[in-house]
């Protein structure tokens, strides 16, 4: 039962620092090496400053409700994490985690949403900008593919723990 608990929250916080970065770091999209764009900013490599030259990205409505969406799931498994925490140490013995499942659960679902909602309007969202035959998908976007199973499978295995002594 430790066992199984700690990996639990191994996989919790792997799964949140997986979020974490898909949201805020900055290839969500690459046009070249140089030239990527996240959910926040477009970004060209100055090779004489060598520094990242960043703008605002258009303000389309399918970006800004990824962006809330991934928002929301950062917020959901962190209330999640601090919810079994309270949970852990208050909950009488024999109790599920319902509460924290869910939110782990409501987080799976909103960032299954955000990323749906890109890999499907990534047109209306770039329209301003180069074609898009001549980029792909960056590792923030697989990244946060790759949370949603994570946080799926720890919001089902939270609402099946049971809490013992």
């Amino acid at each position: 039962m430790v066992f199984l608990l700690i990996s639990l929250v191994v996989l919790h916080l792997l799964s949140l620092a997986m979020l974490v970065i898909a949201t805020l770091e900055k290839t969500w999209w690459v046009w070249t090496e140089s030239e990527v764009s996240n959910l926040w900013h477009y970004c060209m490599y100055d090779n004489a400053t060598e520094a990242w030259l960043c703008s605002a990205t258009n303000e389309s409505d399918w970006l800004q409700s990824i962006q809330a969406l991934m928002v929301l799931s950062v917020v959901f498994s962190s209330i999640s994490f601090l919810v079994f925490l309270g949970q852990l140490f208050t909950m009488s013995r024999g109790s599920l985690f319902y509460i924290t499942g869910l939110c782990q659960a409501f987080a799976g679902f909103t960032d299954f949403a955000a990323c749906l909602i890109f890999t499907f309007h990534r047109k209306e969202i770039f329209d301003d900008s180069r074609v898009l035959n001549k980029g792909h998908f960056g590792y923030c976007f697989i990244l946060a593919w790759l949370c949603v199973p994570l946080l799926l499978v720890s919001g089902v295995l939270y609402i099946h723990l049971r809490k013992k002594q």
